[in-house]
C-alpha cells in the first residue's frame, strides 16, 4: 500500500488531504460498516461511495471525507483497471491528526496473508472459503479512539440493538457538537459525538430519557474516568488492550473484545457472551446450534484468525435457523 499527497484540487478544498493506495481490491463501505452504530448514527453519512464521519481527536474535532474510486475500467483503454484509492480529505482542529490515523482506519494494517496462504486456507470450512473468494475487498478496520467505540458499546450490553442505537442517536443529538464544516458539502446533521468529558456532565435523568438503565450508565461513567489511560490503550496491542480493559468494572470478556475489533482491527478477538454469535457460529459450521464453549471449541483450529473466520461467515449470507424466542424490546424510559 501508497499513500500519496492528495491532487492540488482536493487539497484546496481541505485543511489537509491525502489519497491513499490500498494495493489491492478494496471495498471503502463494507470496511467501515461495523464502525456505524445502523444507518441513522449521527456521527456518519454514506453518500453514494462518499463516506463522511465526524470525531474528536486529541486536537479537536474533525469532518472527515472519504471516497473510494478506481478499481474499474479506466481512462487507458477498454478493459483496463485503475488502482484501487481512497481520497481522504479532513476539516476542523483535528485534521493533520485525523488524516495521519486515516490509513489505519481504512484497514492499512490489516494483513490476511497468513489467513490466504494455501496450507492455512485449505483447513477453513467451505463456506468461509467461499465467502473469502467474494470478499476479497474487505478490511478490518482500526480507528485507534478507545472511547468512541467503547461508549455505544456498553450500551449494547444485555439490550437489543434496537434499543441501544435508539439510545445512542438521542445522545448525540443532545450533547455531541455540529461538525467542523466543510464548505457547503457538509452533510446536514453530522454530529461529533461528545468528549469523555461531555459524557460525564450528561445528568442521569438524560440518561433515562434515552432509555439506558442505571447499570449501562454507571459503566460508561465509571470507565470516563479513567478516559485518558482507557486512550492509551490504542498503543497496546489488541489482547493485551482488551484484558487492561477488564479491569474496568461493568465490561466484560464481550465488551472488550468489541472494542478492540474496532479500535485494533483484530483478527482473534471473539465476542464471547453475545445473545446470538455462538448459536450462528454454530448452526453455520456445524448445522446445530452450541454455546460459548462450544463455539470456542470449533474456532479453536483456527486461533489467531478467528474473527476473519467469524467475519466471513457474517459476509456469507447464512442465516440460522431461528431457535426459541427472541430478547424482548425493553423500554426503560417508562420506568
Amino acid at each position: 500500500m501508497t499513500i500519496a499527497e492528495a491532487p492540488p484540487r482536493l487539497a484546496a478544498a481541505a485543511d489537509v488531504s491525502l489519497r491513499w493506495y490500498p494495493g489491492g481490491p478494496y471495498n471503502l463501505g463494507s470496511t467501515l460498516r461495523p464502525l456505524l452504530r445502523g444507518n441513522s448514527d449521527p456521527s456518519f453519512s454514506l453518500q453514494g461511495d462518499v463516506v463522511w464521519h465526524a470525531f474528536t481527536t486529541a486536537e479537536g474535532p474533525v469532518t472527515l471525507r472519504l471516497s473510494a474510486a478506481g478499481g474499474s475500467a479506466g481512462a487507458t483503454g477498454p478493459g483496463a483497471m485503475v488502482e484501487p484509492f481512497v481520497d481522504v480529505q479532513a476539516w476542523g482542529p483535528g485534521a493533520a491528526a485525523a488524516v495521519t490515523a486515516a490509513p489505519r482506519l481504512l484497514g492499512a494494517h490489516d494483513d490476511w496473508r497468513a489467513f490466504d496462504e494455501p496450507a492455512f486456507h485449505a483447513t477453513l470450512p467451505r463456506i468461509v472459503r467461499e465467502a473469502r473468494r467474494r470478499s476479497l475487498t474487505l478490511r478490518l478496520p482500526a480507528s485507534g479512539r478507545v472511547v468512541d467505540q467503547l461508549v455505544p458499546i456498553i450500551l449494547e450490553q444485555k439490550v437489543t440493538v434496537i434499543e441501544a442505537r435508539r439510545a445512542y442517536r438521542y445522545l448525540l443529538h443532545r450533547y455531541g457538537t455540529p461538525a467542523p464544516l466543510a464548505g457547503t458539502s457538509t452533510p446536514p446533521g453530522l454530529v461529533v459525538g461528545p468528549t469523555a468529558a461531555q459524557w460525564l456532565q450528561i445528568p442521569s435523568w438524560e440518561w433515562h430519557k434515552a432509555g439506558v438503565g442505571p447499570q449501562r450508565s454507571s459503566t460508561v461513567m465509571r470507565a470516563l474516568r479513567s478516559a485518558a489511560a482507557l486512550e492509551r490503550l490504542a498503543s497496546l496491542p489488541a489482547l493485551e488492550a482488551a484484558a487492561k480493559m477488564q479491569v474496568i468494572p461493568g465490561i466484560g470478556i464481550w465488551t472488550a473484545a468489541e472494542v478492540v475489533q474496532r479500535t485494533h482491527g483484530c483478527p482473534d478477538s471473539i465476542s464471547v457472551g453475545d445473545y446470538h454469535l455462538a448459536a450462528y457460529v454454530g448452526a453455520a459450521l456445524t448445522g446445530r446450534r452450541t454455546d460459548d464453549a462450544g463455539m470456542l471449541r470449533l474456532l479453536e483450529p483456527w486461533k489467531g484468525q478467528r474473527q476473519r473466520v467469524v467475519r466471513m461467515i457474517q459476509s456469507s449470507g447464512f442465516r440460522k435457523p431461528t431457535f426459541g424466542p427472541r430478547m424482548t424490546i425493553q423500554d426503560h424510559r417508562r420506568h
